[in-house]
């Protein structure tokens, strides 16, 4: 069994179609096709069946996925460590993080990585969806909870401050009528947020008005009068037009984490970014502005 046919084999079982497959690594619909094809002739039995939701494993599949499996940790491993022993500052860095913290915390980071190191390239993938760091989805993430997943190397890198936020019209109609202004929240998935609680319980006239994942989204419709929102103070702070809410008490602080695989410890354009973000973001560095 080759490597090749191993990754279209785990594609197709993980996005359960063809197509998907394809999409995730960047083939067409007919190699996935004709090497799952040559895979179930080796194996001499089927190891997808058709389902509404799409395609299924079967025992036989269930069987080739471990041992498939085992073969993509050891693949996985050998590549990570050749990469963590790379000493050369060039290259892909591929950074894992929320959006909001990309573009409005990380972004002077970056730049100051690329102005001292010209050949290294960030590649950030900003989305709320925690990615794999042992298979390699990204070199490093930045999450707002500790990381759980075994051999990865963390640390609080600071503590992030959050405010209410409004804009000029929903400002005043708090003012003369709270029962008219929304509110904007988190969705159901992420409704477990300290700020969810605390917004709801400080202005418990307004209503629920909006609810999304993406702190950036919420800014904009904070900004077209949707309603208030708590939003990370770099967010809300850069936004024109956003005004700040005084309140007796200030929304939950959240501790953003950094971690990476231990494997890539040795990363020489990973050490290089981590030690900008200590000097730049690190609560002794924001303390001392």
């Amino acid at each position: 069994m080759e490597w090749n046919d191993v990754r279209i084999f785990l594609a197709v079982a993980r996005g359960g179609s063809f197509g998907e497959a394809a999409r995730m690594l960047g083939v067409s619909h007919p190699t996935v096709g004709r090497r799952i094809k040559v895979l179930e002739e080796q194996a001499r039995q089927p190891l997808f069946r058709r389902t509404t939701g799409g395609l299924v494993l079967t025992d036989a599949g269930d069987t080739v996925r471990v041992l498939a499996e085992s073969m993509e940790d050891s693949a996985l491993s050998m590549e990570r460590r050749l990469t963590g022993n790379d000493q050369r500052l060039e290259g892909i860095l591929r950074i894992s993080s929320a959006d909001w913290f990309a573009g409005y915390v990380l972004a002077p980071v970056l730049v100051e990585l690329t102005r001292r190191h010209p050949a290294v390239v960030p590649e950030v993938i900003a989305s709320h969806r925690l990615l794999d760091l042992s298979r390699r989805e990204a070199d490093v993430a930045f999450r707002i909870v500790p990381f759980s997943e075994p051999d990865i190397v963390q640390r609080r890198l600071m503590r992030m401050s959050y405010g209410v936020y409004a804009s000029a019209g929903t400002l005043r109609a708090l003012q003369h009528d709270p029962a008219s202004v929304g509110l904007i929240l988190m969705n159901t998935a992420q409704s477990h947020f300290p700020d969810v609680a605390w917004v709801l319980e400080r202005f418990p006239l307004c209503r629920r008005a909006f609810t999304s994942t993406n702190r950036s989204v919420q800014a904009q419709m904070c900004l077209r009068g949707m309603g208030i929102a708590v939003l990370p103070r770099p967010l809300g702070d850069a936004v024109s037009g956003l005004r700040r809410i005084d309140t007796p008490d200030l929304p939950p602080t959240r501790d953003i984490w950094v971690g990476y695989h231990h494997d890539l410890r040795h990363m020489d354009r990973l050490r290089a970014m981590l030690d900008i973000a200590d000097t730049m973001l690190s609560d002794d560095a924001t303390a001392a502005r």
